[in-house]
């Protein structure tokens, strides 16, 4: 077994397992039993791939952004995810989850989010396969995001707010689970992240690693070399970062920065930033770091981007950040608003906002010149351009 990789009781060193209601005990360990069989199989290996070239247009491009390089005097490639079908990188796993729902017989599918991105990104592979789709957002989270919430319904998913909590992504996910616990015959629940009780985490990773294996063979193209000396992904539960990272996690010379959304700040109160402030603890069915009071209750997460504000962080991304392999940091609102802006008049490319966290940590890092940095940028800005509009007016 490689270094970081699960255990085969669904274990990332002490972070991951299964912890589920009994309802659910079945799915989850039908799961278990079988996705690596199902994942493995040539056959859907040919189909996965096929949909990603087709359907889905990867390889998606790795770009050298000249003018943002000369910025920052050194060399850095945007993994371009933002130019997959629906607009970020969740298209990757949908399609891989949804290939595995129907060879396990499942015929209906529930989904969360956040940003919408997944949840757009459920309901496209829904209407390609033919599936019903019903997917939870936070009520909040639907208001500040309404372009993806009438992309779902055209497509035609059913779309439920999420009244609870701060009706945001985590309480999305709990209602989510709970349909899934009231449906488990004929339901699959596609997690957005890597996130959840094991195999999820470790499912989603492996349909995302298409990002670092498409890297590690354009850079050769352009630099002669598989590895950059940086990659740099934003985090909220995990998923891009973990396909970014998930090649070059066996290679030491590669920097990995995961960057988390400290929102107004980790010391206000009003934070997203998972491993600047969490401790170990069980959420969603997988034991990680998450956010919580000392007796153990959920603290509520906050950031402007409706993807990052998730009070835990995958099993995986945990591990690696306990054993240094990733290093973890973390910028607020207002410098991914001023990143994104930056990207967009420097490069002609509007990210999404939880890409534009990504960026912002360019100005901290001692680059030297013949560095080569790799961003992925997961996600199109289009959903966030009233946030981003409102950023600007204010800045006159």
């Amino acid at each position: 077994m490689k270094k970081f990789e699960v255990d085969q009781n669904g274990y990332y060193g002490r972070f991951g397992g299964a912890y589920v209601p009994e309802m659910l005990f079945a799915n989850v360990e039908e799961l278990r039993i079988r996705y690596l069989d199902i994942l493995n199989d040539s056959s859907f290996q040919n189909e996965f791939h096929a949909l990603l070239k087709h359907y889905v247009g990867r390889p998606t491009p790795l770009y050298f952004a000249g003018r943002i390089s000369d910025k920052y005097n050194t060399r850095i490639y945007l993994k371009r995810e933002d130019l997959n079908h629906t607009g970020a990188h969740k298209i990757n796993n949908t399609i891989g989850q949804i290939l595995l729902a129907g060879r396990l017989g499942k015929n209906k599918i529930v989904a969360e989010t956040g940003a919408g991105q997944h949840g757009v990104a459920t309901a496209t592979v829904c209407a390609l396969t033919g599936l019903e789709c019903t997917v939870y957002m936070g009520k909040l989270d639907m208001e500040r995001q309404k372009p993806n919430v009438e992309r779902m319904k055209m497509l035609g998913a059913r779309v439920v707010p999420a009244l609870s909590g701060n009706q945001t992504l985590k309480d999305a996910t709990n209602e989510a689970m709970r349909h899934w616990i009231n449906n488990p015959e004929d339901t699959h629940y596609i997690i957005g992240s890597v996130v959840g009780p094991h195999p999820y985490p470790d499912m989603v990773a492996r349909f995302q690693s298409v990002i670092s294996e498409e890297i590690k063979t354009q850079l050769f193209e352009q630099e002669n070399r598989e590895n950059p000396d940086y990659v740099i992904a934003c985090v909220g539960g995990g998923s891009n970062a973990a396909g970014a990272f998930f090649h070059y996690l066996e290679c030491e010379e590669v920097m990995l920065i995961a960057v988390e959304a400290a929102g107004k700040g980790i010391t206000t109160g009003q934070s997203a930033a998972t491993i600047a402030l969490g401790a170990e603890g069980v959420l969603h069915g997988s034991k990680s770091i998450i956010m919580q009071t000392d007796d153990g209750q959920i603290v509520e997460p906050y950031s402007i981007s409706a993807g990052l504000d998730y009070p835990g962080i995958g099993p995986l991304l945990a591990h690696l950040s306990e054993k240094e392999r990733v290093k973890f940091t973390h910028v607020t609102d207002k410098e991914a608003l001023r990143a994104a802006l930056e990207l967009a008049q420097l490069e002609g490319i509007i990210p999404a906002l939880e890409s534009a966290h990504a960026l912002a940590i360019l100005s901290e890092l001692n680059l030297k010149k013949s560095d080569v940095v790799v961003i992925n940028l997961s996600g199109r800005g289009d959903k966030d351009m009233e946030t981003y509009i409102r950023f600007i007016n204010n800045e006159k």
